[in-house]
């Protein structure tokens, strides 16, 4: 007995496991360390297992404390036919009316979901203590019953039932699930009363309940009223910030925790990392992550899957690149979220292929893996490839749901696959039972609309079952750019006008639309229009990082960084050009100017001279990644073509709609955009 205490003492299940099996007679005691200490070690089902399999070969009676361990077994693994045979075994050797066994039944049955089993426990049991309303309280909000965890707490205090600290801790995130801020401070008041306030977990819970009622306020005072403040409750104060999107405030909490002592662990970075990240604040978050580490804090899986999001909306691929050696060096490259994270890292940043690589490397899909790959190819241009997925997808078992078809719907747009995306959206309600939504929908204007099929379009939105959206009106009129369809242009630029009269890409669309069409007056009004109502044009920008820094270009910025260089560039590689056959393409000049003027109008966008700017600093790289916050100038998607003809490298842009990967003088749009 001895040696198998020490054994699992150590944690060396396996050489327990042996030692246990060479007893000719294992005392119930024994049983119970090893089957108790396969949970401990996330092993639950090798638990189970052990207690059928003494069941069955020695025919085992077993006590009380056999049925506990094999009771948190099917909790742990969630089991419920295993926890309903552990139910009937309890009843067999007359054990069930025990109340530590009925509590652990009440709980078992929470965790597994199976709330009219937990109550049939719970109503079995005579003598019933705070642990059994406790666990049925918690029972419920296992099964995301809200009203019903607050009745049954309504119920405990009309029986004269007196709660613990371990009942408020339940019953406090129920009140912040169901916002219900008097019945809270009720509780608050009560613990009080009790003494309870000084019980960290209690308190954490008090702070959570405010701060998710937007209460700050009274958030804040719990937590100033602690005399002994913990990791927890500091932690629960930093996420009630952000979760609020006080990014200020936290930020300031956490400067003070810095200066206490023991006080901050990973989770404490971890929340920093992530409430930066979900509130937009990219940048910060890649720094907090940068602290971390100097701070000599090891990052965990949430921390690489907090960050890596974050990496992904500044495009930071460096960065990615670096967090994703981190993965490898510490093992956590088999984890879901995080290689799901990389797929769309990657994709986001402009390397589709390493993409796609990081996916194949996934032994375990979920719905989540597939669509963040669909989505990568659709926004690639990769129609084709997004349609295989789709269909490897399902055979391989696994549901599409309704953000598989956006993403499929998408890539069969940008590729003209009109008849396979006509199909795929006629599959979703009858072949899986999904209704489309109005983005859906859209999804399907668009597909139409850029393969030209405007007038189906226009009809296909008429016989919509619901309000078209402005983005189903906004692929209209992008398609009527492409195609020179004022008419069409017209009605759909009315409806946008309505729907969204804030949007100034609309005013600027259906302007160009007019000008190109050389309806001078018309686009005049339009301009006018757009300055009644005080909509103000968006300016073209575009970025570029080269090393760890990111520059950015707008047009006609006389402050710009190496300014005569950049555009001395482009004046020696535009003589090449032209030898090559560029001619520039003045209908994208919107100013009025004329001759030499317009070309270097042209010269003068963002996206010119962010390319520029990445060729003058290659270093090596065979790829320039550059990316624009509007639609890529026509004449520059043409220029670029030539330039990376010139050059002899890849040349990546990534504007409002998608990706374009130009090399040796052609785009994979196909110039169609």
């Amino acid at each position: 007995m001895k040696s198998l205490s020490s054994y699992l003492h150590s944690g060396q299940l396996d050489l327990a496991r042996k030692l246990f099996d060479k007893i000719p007679n294992p005392d119930l005691r024994a049983l119970t360390l090893l089957l108790s200490a396969y949970s401990k070690h996330g092993r639950p089902k090798q638990s189970i297992a052990l207690y059928r399999k003494l069941c069955k070969e020695k025919n085992l009676q077993p006590d009380r404390y056999v049925i506990l361990s094999v009771a948190k077994a099917c909790s742990l693994s969630l089991d419920t036919f295993e926890a309903k045979e552990l139910h009937s075994d309890a009843i067999r050797f007359k054990l069930a009316s025990d109340l530590l066994v009925g509590n652990a039944f009440i709980d078992m049955y929470g965790k597994c979901r199976l709330i009219e089993e937990a109550i049939s426990v719970f109503d079995e049991i005579s003598g019933k203590d705070v642990i059994s309303w406790t666990s049925l309280i918690l029972a419920h909000a296992n099964c995301k019953q809200s009203g019903e965890a607050l009745q049954v707490f309504r119920e405990m205090l009309i029986s004269g039932m007196k709660p613990n600290s371990v009942t408020l801790c339940t019953v406090l995130p129920v009140c912040s699930a169901m916002k219900a801020i008097n019945l809270g401070k009720e509780i608050h008041g009560f613990a009080l009363r009790n003494r309870f306030e000084e019980d960290v977990w209690v308190s954490s819970g008090l702070i959570n309940m405010y701060a998710k009622s937007l209460n700050l306020r009274l958030a804040r005072s719990v937590f100033d009223g602690l005399l002994e403040r913990d990791t927890v409750s500091w932690n629960t104060m930093l996420s009630s910030y952000f979760s609020i999107g006080n990014s200020e405030e936290a930020l300031e909490l956490f400067g003070k925790m810095k200066s206490v002592e023991d006080q901050m662990n990973c989770a404490s970075w971890n929340c920093m990392v992530s409430g930066f990240a979900q509130n937009g604040r990219v940048r910060e978050a890649v720094e907090m992550f940068a602290q971390m580490q100097h701070s000599g804090f090891r990052a965990n899986e949430i921390t690489i899957a907090s960050v890596l999001p974050a990496c992904s909306n500044m495009e930071n691929i460096r960065g990615g690149r670096e967090i994703h050696g981190y993965t490898y060096r510490h093992c956590f490259i088999k984890d879901k979220m995080i290689l799901t994270a990389l797929v769309l890292l990657y994709a986001k940043c402009g390397d589709l292929m390493k993409s796609r690589l990081v996916f194949d490397q996934m032994i375990h899909k979920d719905v989540i893996a597939w669509n963040a790959m669909i989505f990568a190819s659709s926004m690639h241009g990769c129609g084709e490839d997004a349609i295989c997925l789709y269909h490897q997808m399902i055979k391989s078992g696994m549901k599409p749901n309704s953000m598989t078809f956006m993403g499929v719907l998408s890539g069969c747009s940008h590729s003209l696959f009109v008849e396979e995306g006509r199909s795929i959206f006629s599959a979703m309600s009858r072949d899986f039972g999904i209704q489309p939504d109005a983005e859906h929908y859209s999804c399907m204007v668009d597909v139409l609309c850029r393969a030209g099929h405007l007038q189906g379009a226009y009809e296909f939105i008429q016989g919509m079952p619901m309000e078209p959206k402005a983005s189903a009106w906004g692929a209209m009129l992008a398609a009527c750019r492409l195609y020179k369809n004022v008419e069409l242009g017209k009605i759909s630029a009315d409806r946008l006008f309505e729907i969204e009269p804030e949007n100034p890409g609309n005013y600027v669309l259906f302007s160009n639309i007019l000008m190109n069409a050389k309806l001078f007056d018309e686009a005049s009004k339009i301009r006018k229009l757009m300055r009644d109502r005080g909509v103000k044009k968006v300016p073209g920008r575009s970025w570029i990082q080269i090393k760890n820094k990111v520059y950015t270009f707008v047009k006609d910025d006389d402050k710009m960084l190496f300014r005569d260089e950049i555009f001395g560039f482009l004046e020696k590689i535009g003589k090449k050009m032209k030898l090559e056959g560029y001619k520039p393409d003045i209908d994208f000049v919107l100013q009025d100017v004329k001759g030499e003027e317009m070309e270097e109008a042209l010269c003068s966008h963002s996206e010119r001279l962010a390319v520029a700017f990445g060729a003058m600093n290659l270093n090596g790289e065979s790829v320039i990644r550059v990316f624009k916050n509007l639609r890529i100038c026509g004449d520059c998607h043409n220029a670029i073509k030539f330039m990376s003809k010139i050059l002899g490298v890849g040349v990546t842009v990534r504007d409002n709609l998608r990706f374009h990967h130009f090399r040796d003088g052609s785009c994979s749009c196909h110039d169609r955009w």
